[in-house]
């Protein structure tokens, strides 16, 4: 696909909506290791965390976009160092993540998307 947002990568997130059962779409920051993703409930700093955080929490299983490339993938929240480690990575990736975290004035939920 080649999209990018400010600049940067994003990928596809495709997901079930945990009311509707309908299939959604999100496109997000390209935040890629080894293999796995991961996707960040930063909603731009916002009170609340954006809809799919809720959506993946309930169906994890989901499919992520990057480029031409398309992977089925299970999604889980990460906490401690595992999520520092991700952190970190995503503050390379774009440094904005920590301004939102800072301001969010909530927990930011990090999920890790890697093979089934």
């Amino acid at each position: 696909m080649g999209d990018t947002l400010e600049g940067r990568p994003v990928v596809i997130l495709t997901h079930v909506g945990a009311k509707s059962g309908l299939v959604r779409k999100s496109p997000l920051m390209r935040i890629e290791h080894k293999g796995s993703y991961a996707v960040i409930a930063s909603n731009g700093g916002a009170a609340r965390d954006p809809l799919w955080a809720g959506n993946i929490a309930a169906n994890p299983a989901v499919r992520i976009q990057d480029g031409a490339t398309v992977h089925d993938l299970r999604a889980r929240r990460v906490f401690g160092e595992e999520q520092e480690q991700w952190w970190l990575r995503a503050y390379e990736t774009f440094a904005p993540f920590a301004g939102y975290r800072e301001g969010a004035g909530r927990e930011v939920p990090l999920y890790v998307l890697e093979p089934a």
